[in-house]
């Protein structure tokens, strides 16, 4: 099909029959499914760091959730944007990272309070610190680039972003946490 001629479909749960839509929603979650799988293994090469501090596991879920509500945010008021043709990508990614930044800086802090005063661990205290602020500080990058990656390929942003970017983020929050955690901790 030409460019010119190829349009976005929607998923509209008011015109599309259940087969199509659940046809348009399978593709990002069998993608999903697959970097999950990636995911896994990402978390399992942090083996020796765990074992070393059992505590460090504690906040993984924590910090994962955190990046994926900041890129959720984003994303779902992005795509919002996309639809109504009110959306300017470079703009976005200017402002959504200054957010990501000023974000990251404001739960890292707070819960470098609640890491301090729960396990009196400086070190563990720096590393979720740390992790917090650049697992939130990527978030709003990766939201924007997979939701803007889906338009360029006419996908409805709406369907495969949250699946994709959520799995991606995920593994980069434990990647940077792993990383970090090993460096200050091992």
């Amino acid at each position: 099909m030409p460019e010119e001629t190829k349009r976005m479909v929607y998923a509209d749960d008011d015109r599309i029959s259940v087969g199509r839509l659940a046809n348009m929603r399978l593709a990002p979650l069998l993608i999903g499914l697959v970097l999950g799988v990636l995911l896994s293994f990402v978390t399992s090469r942090f083996e020796e760091v765990l074992a070393a501090n059992v505590h460090i596991a504690f906040f993984i879920p924590f910090i994962v959730y955190m990046a994926d509500a900041v890129g959720t945010q984003t994303q779902s008021i992005y795509v919002r944007d996309l639809k109504t043709g009110q959306a300017n990508f470079i703009v976005y990614l200017f402002k959504e990272s200054v957010l990501g930044l000023i974000l990251g800086l404001i739960c890292s802090a707070l819960v470098a309070v609640i890491s301090l005063f729960w396990f009196k661990s400086t070190e563990l205290t720096i590393a979720v610190a740390l992790s917090m602020f650049g697992a939130i500080a990527s978030a709003p990058i990766i939201a924007l680039v997979i939701a803007e990656i889906l338009k360029i390929e006419h996908s409805d942003p709406a369907v495969g972003g949250g699946p994709i970017a959520t799995v991606i983020q995920d593994t980069i929050s434990v990647l940077i946490y792993g990383l970090i955690a090993s460096a200050i901790i091992l």
